[in-house]
């Protein structure tokens, strides 16, 4: 006999804010539309009469859109509605909810405001974002979300927080690791970027010199490219100020930002893969960085800032080996057992064949690559979904082989030019330990 249905609580709406920020937002995307040649063409007054009639209808469509979205929790849904002109509602299961983020960038940190952002499985994209809700809402809201979801202990079925009554504060486990944001400076001084600067620089005041005088658009311009090309270190320095790393039981917990917040749960159960980087320029300071591949996230999301792969910005070698073995344990980074390809390989890599490997440990499979950016992937057996052995034609005239190792979450981890018949094996015996460690993995869940 079918239980009765899931309670449906009262729908929800955004904070009465949000129609403001989406205009101010709408307001930015429009004056960086409008070009500096728009603007000599126009004149100023034009030129603001346009950015300012294009905003309010930006405004006008936000408000409209803030009047139709709403959302609610129906059993073990997440129930969103929104639409202008075509109404939709979009049911989320939980049971498919990998982790729920709080992002709060500088407009929401000056309202109170924050965003809430959902991963699922499968995604193409980040899941219903809810922009904006009052800080603690959001909180509340995540909280109770990764509950129904599984993914922490609690009561499922608690009523959202009140006026009267303030939401519960998220548990709390032991902090791993806090980024100096000197060191965070430093790093990002030590890109091409910040080396290539002081050469772009010269080039402009010689070009400058030269030219005897420029017009306004020409200095516009110039200004534009060079802020390009130092846009990405500051952006990195920006997104992970701050940074801090914290584990709560099998969760992590990242916290990161500057002008946006970022409050991200990782599952441990869901990574995929650990990758770690050596920067040429970082290598005489002995650092490293370390990212994750997460089972559930988009890969596609134009903006990589929306993924929550970052588990260490920048750190010296006991650091990352520290965290590595808080994410996989067992795992100890500088005794993986790694073997280069065989001497004929150097005909394919005479520069980096000393510098690639790949090797079995006990619980993972690793490979290294790259001469000046030197990297290593390390894939936990359970999540190897398969195994492939590819050749191309100057590989087989050589006799070997590549092995890749494809996961759920990303590429894996690929161990290049190695002996065929070295490869056939490697590719035989990943195979036969994915298989154990899944069947172990899921004795385990039951």
């Amino acid at each position: 006999m079918p239980g009765p249905p899931p309670v449906e609580e009262p729908r929800q709406r955004l904070h009465p804010l949000s129609p403001a920020l989406h205009g101010a937002k709408s307001l930015a995307v429009v004056v960086a539309g409008l070009s500096w040649s728009t603007l000599s063409r126009v004149g100023f007054g034009w030129f603001a009469v346009l950015v300012g009639v294009l905003a309010l209808g930006a405004t006008v469509l936000a408000v409209i859109s803030w009047y139709n979205t709403g959302y609610h929790v129906v059993g073990r849904e997440l129930r969103v509605h929104e639409g202008l002109l075509w109404r939709r509602t979009r049911a989320i299961p939980l049971e498919r909810l990998q982790a729920v983020e709080v992002v709060r960038p500088l407009l929401a940190q000056l309202t109170g405001l924050a965003e809430l952002r959902l991963e699922v499985v499968g995604g193409g994209r980040t899941e219903a974002p809810l922009a904006y809700l009052g800080v603690a809402e959001a909180t509340a809201l995540r909280e109770r979300l990764l509950v129904v979801a599984g993914r922490t202990s609690g009561t499922p079925e608690a009523a959202p927080p009140t006026a009267d009554q303030p939401p519960a504060p998220p548990p709390t486990g032991h902090r791993l690791h806090t980024v100096r944001n000197v060191d965070l400076l430093v790093s990002q001084l030590l890109t091409p970027q910040a080396f290539l600067l002081p050469f772009g620089v010269a080039f402009v005041v010689a070009q400058f010199l030269s030219e005897g005088s420029w017009s306004f658009i020409a200095v516009a311009s110039t200004v534009t490219a060079m802020a390009g090309v130092v846009l990405q270190p500051v952006r990195r320095v920006l997104d992970d100020w701050g940074f801090r790393l914290d584990r709560d039981a099998d969760i992590l917990r990242v916290r990161n930002g500057l002008l946006e917040t970022r409050a991200q749960t990782v599952p441990l159960d869901r990574v995929q893969t650990v990758g770690v980087t050596w920067p040429l320029l970082w290598r005489m300071k002995g650092w490293l960085r370390l990212r994750l591949e997460v089972a559930g996230y988009s890969g596609g999301e134009p903006d990589d800032r929306n993924r929550p792969d970052r588990l260490l910005p920048v750190g010296d070698l006991s650091t990352g080996e520290r965290i590595v073995a808080e994410v996989l344990p067992g795992v100890w980074l500088g005794a993986l057992p790694l073997t280069p390809p065989p001497p004929r390989a150097r005909w394919l890599r005479p520069l980096s064949r000393a510098a690639i490997g790949a090797g079995l440990d006990d619980r993972v499979f690793a490979a290294r690559s790259g001469l000046l950016t030197r990297q290593l992937s390390i894939v936990p057996y359970a999540r190897i979904q398969s195994v492939r052995v590819t050749q191309g034609p100057a590989q087989r005239r050589l006799r070997l082989a590549t092995v890749h190792a494809d996961t759920a979450g990303g590429a894996g981890a690929v161990a290049h030019d190695r002996d065929v018949a070295e490869a056939w094996a490697l590719a035989a015996e990943l195979t036969a330990r994915a298989q154990q460690a899944r069947r172990a993995d899921g004795r385990r869940r039951r």
